[in-house]
């Protein structure tokens, strides 16, 4: 089925292929040596904000660039089969896993699978569509301090048994007013 924004991509990726050249000759391993961890926000563009080219860097992202079971796992793989030396994990201002809890989102799944609106203080479901009482059992990862989120998730990583000791895992909160890479300790 076609829709304007299915339309738009394969438009965008038809013009991307045509001047496509030499990518296709890219080694596998990112030329860098590194990896980032980073939030899915579309305000964050890390080839921009890290300087990056195609080939230059693994890029794991998820909702608020939390270091989950999943993205360690990536960071691993990164590192043992394709040569990271330095991971980096990026977390940002005005981020949404600010904004809910676990509960929160557990509710209004209960009642609906369909977006929720956010009037700045409160999360309600805008439709009652179909939501699961048997709910979905995950940590949402959510957290309220954002220098303690990056330092939280730099230490699960560095204290994970498969992280290699020499590895060094940088954390950075990226602002998105200033488009600025700060270090957190």
């Amino acid at each position: 089925m076609s829709t304007p924004i299915r339309d738009e991509v394969n438009a965008a990726n038809t013009a991307y292929a045509a001047d496509f050249g030499d990518k296709g000759r890219l080694a596998l391993p990112p030329v860098r040596g590194f990896a980032i961890l980073t939030c899915m926000d579309a305000r964050l563009d890390p080839a921009r904000y890290a300087g990056l080219a195609e080939g230059d860097a693994h890029v794991i992202r998820n909702a608020g660039g939390r270091a989950s079971d999943d993205a360690i796992r990536s960071l691993v793989i990164s590192h043992k089969l394709l040569g990271t030396r330095e991971w980096f994990v990026i977390h940002h201002t005005d981020c949404g896993m600010e904004l809910f809890d676990g509960p929160t989102i557990s509710t209004l799944l209960e009642t609906s699978r369909a977006t929720a609106s956010f009037d700045g203080k409160v999360w309600t479901n805008t439709q009652d569509e179909g939501g699961s009482k048997e709910g979905w059992h995950t940590a949402w990862l959510t957290f309220t301090d954002l220098a303690q989120s990056v330092r939280d998730d730099v230490q699960r990583i560095r204290s994970h048994p498969l992280t290699p000791d020499a590895i060094p895992v940088h954390g950075f909160i990226y602002d998105v007013k200033t488009g600025r890479l700060i270090p957190v300790d």
